[in-house]
């Protein structure tokens, strides 16, 4: 069988990072799939990682890549599309990573509508640095940092996109893998800022939110209007059962298409000169003290 374009042999030499059964490795080959599928070259597609297990994936997928700081990747993948909008940037975190350091990103990355997708392992739990309450972990549930169980409410990461009028909403279970595959597939080819909030089994540290448990508490969107705002945080809302599907698609001009400086050129900003005088005369007209 022929080695896929984004397939490298990493995950399985002996420094492998993730447990036996980790939702990650699912994720991985979905992912690949789905490059693969699109045609998508590795010389123009960057995955941007913070930090966590999920976060690793950067190092397991045969692409360009940047493994940044805990709740960074955001500013680091925005950045790097503003300089290239040519590229296809795909951010990885974890529920942690994404929804606890990372927040304040998320929230603005949103705003801005930056034409980036955002692919959130959510496993209800932090796995690298051995299972402390996340996020997104469940009331009640018993972690290490709270053995007497979670006393506060769980984000709800859909619900807050979808009240931010993010371009495109999505949720999946990884144990669904065609459907996964479709989501992600419009997820990274839709225009703007796409999220994907991908369910997926901690199989070492979160003993509530099985792979089985996922199955049995997951429910596939029916035919709704993706367009309905009011429909979509309607079902985002729901937690009995969780709802998996495309929640919410908008279209909206993309931040690099709204900044002054591509509206006369589309050339990316690397393969322009750079005109010190005038940087110099900005700063001279603007900064004066």
């Amino acid at each position: 069988m022929a080695t896929k374009l984004f397939q490298n042999d990493r995950p399985h030499t002996k420094d492998i990072s993730w447990c036996p059964g980790c939702g990650n490795f699912q994720i991985r080959l979905a992912l690949i799939d789905v490059l693969e599928e699109l045609n998508f070259k590795p010389k123009n597609t960057v995955i941007i990682t913070g930090i966590g297990q999920a976060a690793k994936m950067v190092h397991y997928l045969n692409a360009n890549g940047f493994h940044t700081l805990h709740g960074r990747a955001l500013p680091v993948g925005t950045g790097l599309k503003l300089a290239n909008p040519n590229l296809n940037v795909i951010v990885i975190g974890g529920d942690g990573d994404m929804y606890a350091e990372g927040m304040g990103h998320f929230i603005h990355a949103i705003r801005r509508n930056v034409n980036i997708t955002v692919l959130i392992h959510n496993n209800q739990i932090y796995g690298l640095t051995k299972g402390q309450t996340s996020p997104t972990s469940l009331l009640g549930m018993k972690t290490s940092s709270n053995p007497e169980g979670v006393i506060e409410a769980p984000i709800n990461p859909l619900a807050l996109a979808i009240s931010l009028d993010c371009s495109f909403v999505a949720r999946t279970f990884i144990g669904y893998k065609d459907e996964t595959k479709n989501i992600l597939k419009e997820a990274i080819t839709h225009k703007g800022f796409s999220m994907v909030d991908i369910f997926q089994q901690c199989v070492t540290f979160n003993k509530l939110n099985t792979y089985k448990w996922y199955k049995e508490n997951t429910k596939f969107l029916g035919d709704i209007n993706k367009e309905d705002r009011l429909e979509a945080y309607k079902y985002a809302l729901s937690e009995d059962p969780f709802y998996v599907g495309i929640f919410y698609k908008k279209d909206k001009k993309p931040l690099d298409e709204q900044i002054e400086c591509y509206k006369k050129t589309k050339l990316p900003l690397y393969k322009r000169n750079f005109d010190k005088s005038k940087l110099e005369k900005f700063i001279d007209n603007n900064f004066k003290i």
